[in-house]
């Protein structure tokens, strides 16, 4: 029983990968479009330092719509990203300033922090069958008193922790070929997307991922546990989360305990931009890429074009609504 409940998701994520697959192009042309447009508008667009800025400010975004790609295609939404990716910083504050451990010790820590709270999250919704909205709101509530609270208010600063800057900031590329420095950061989210995209698509955690934002209840009468796989994704996303905190940590080289919320708005919006649905089943990491590029470029060239901070978050709330708009008409087309 359990063979062919495997097989039958593998089926339908075939037809789902190729039916997303028209929504990418589109988002890849809306990014050229956008790319063009600002060159145009500003010839400082398209200076290879901007490029470089556009990049770095996507490394960020990109590994949390990384994450929130995965719960939103198991039908779920998930609130406490920004704040989360905020108290896995403050953790591995704590763990190379204050206890004065090794990088890989705030590494790790980062990692298994993210996690944990991520199956938290994922056993307040399988488990106790709170909403996902609601559920995630309340941990980004927790999580930012906590971050407070641990930190005493106060950022926490890794000047006493070599090469911590160097994992956003750093350029391993770089080092190898001098014209093309571009930053660790960028390449840590693409390794990340890398593997996320592998798991997604050819292991079994994937594969319920998708049956569930499908037809739940199909798949537990199947008679998968469905409580574990929903607890295992969620966990899953919150460890990436984890990498995006060590990545804004060691870009801005301090944990910040106030930062986190509206990451949590882009990176959703970057995610409906790249085709994925809310109501579930459907999705790809590369989709989200490209969203979450489009939300950075869109943000660059409102600022070198020297628009108000005020009409750039104007900007970014009509995107929100509009991506939400275009799935709603998606889905009233599929059906």
């Amino acid at each position: 029983m359990t063979t062919t409940t495997v097989d039958a998701p593998k089926s339908t994520l075939s037809r789902i990968i190729a039916a997303g697959t028209h929504q990418r192009v589109l988002a890849f042309a809306s990014l050229i479009v956008l790319l063009i447009g600002f060159s145009i508008a500003s010839p400082n667009f398209m200076q290879t330092s901007n490029m470089l800025a556009i990049l770095q400010a996507t490394s960020v975004n990109g590994v949390l719509a990384i994450a929130v790609t995965l719960v939103i295609i198991t039908g779920g939404i998930d609130l406490s990203v920004g704040t989360m990716m905020t108290f896995c910083a403050v953790i591995t504050g704590v763990v190379l300033t204050y206890a004065g451990m090794p990088l890989a010790f705030g590494v790790v820590a980062a990692v298994i922090t993210g996690a944990a709270c991520g199956a938290c999250s994922g056993t307040f919704v399988a488990k106790m069958a709170i909403p996902p909205f609601i559920a995630t709101l309340g941990m980004m509530l927790i999580l930012k008193g906590l971050s407070l609270v641990i930190s005493g208010t106060r950022p926490i600063y890794f000047n006493d922790t070599p090469g911590f800057s160097e994992i956003s900031r750093g350029s391993l590329i770089g080092d190898f070929i001098p014209s093309l420095p571009i930053p660790n950061g960028v390449l840590i989210l693409f390794i990340v997307a890398a593997v996320t995209a592998y798991i997604l698509n050819r292991t079994v955690l994937g594969r319920y991922c998708f049956a569930l934002g499908s037809n739940e209840e199909s798949v537990r009468l199947s008679g998968v546990n469905t409580d574990r796989w929903k607890i295992a994704i969620y966990a899953l996303a919150g460890s990436i989360v984890g990498i995006a905190g060590l990545l804004i940590a060691s870009r801005l080289n301090s944990a910040q305990p106030a930062l986190g919320l509206g990451y949590e708005l882009e990176a959703i919006a970057a995610v409906v931009i790249g085709g994925t649905s809310l109501s579930g089943g459907r999705g790809s990491i590369l989709g989200s890429l490209i969203g979450a590029l489009i939300m950075a470029v869109l943000t660059n060239g409102l600022r070198v074009l020297s628009v108000a901070q005020e009409w750039q978050t104007v900007v970014t709330g009509a995107i929100i609504i509009l991506a939400v708009y275009a799935d709603m008409m998606r889905r009233n087309k599929k059906s």
